[in-house]
Order: structure tokens, then C-alpha cells, then sequence
């Protein structure tokens, strides 16, 4: 399903007019974004969290020059579903 799917069967749900539900979907991707950069998470009950993960610094292998590199810790953005979530999916 792509974005402008999702656009179309909330629109077709709700009555609101596509471009008013592509604009408020374009502002909560906007605001998700913003807040994982400042270092916030987000949690919405009932359907997950878009969180921070912290990774390790590790050792990795360069197999086309057959060299070992560094990989830096690094922070990565990711979605953690709620139980009634994964329920549902499962």
C-alpha cells in the first residue's frame, strides 16, 4: 500500500477531502521526523512507538578488499508495535 492509497481510503472513510488528508499526513511524518532528530520518541497507544536505538561500535568485514573496518556506534530510528498491534497482524 503506498502513500497515496492510505490517502485515498481515508478520505474515502472520513469524507475529508484528499488534500486536506495528504496535508495531515504529510505534517505527522514531518513531526515524527522532527522529533526523532531532537532526540524524542513518539508513542501512540493502541499502535506503537517510533523510537531511537542505540547500536554499537563493531568490526566489520570489507569482503571486496578484503580489509576489517570499524563500524561508530550510531543511533537509528525504528518502529516498535504495540501488542494489540502484533495481535492483530499475527
Amino acid at each position: 500500500m503506498t502513500k497515496a492509497d492510505v490517502v485515498n481510503e481515508i478520505a474515502r472513510n472520513t469524507g475529508i477531502s484528499k488534500e486536506d488528508v495528504l496535508r495531515t499526513i504529510e505534517v505527522f511524518m514531518d513531526t515524527v521526523k522532527s522529533s526523532l532528530e531532537h532526540g524524542e520518541n513518539i508513542y501512540l497507544r493502541g499502535f506503537g512507538s517510533f523510537i531511537l536505538k542505540q547500536r554499537a561500535e563493531k568490526t566489520a568485514r570489507d569482503i571486496s578488499k578484503n580489509v576489517t573496518i570499524k563500524i561508530p556506534a550510531h543511533t537509528i530510528p525504528a518502529f516498535k508495535p504495540a501488542k494489540e498491534f502484533s495481535a492483530r497482524v499475527k
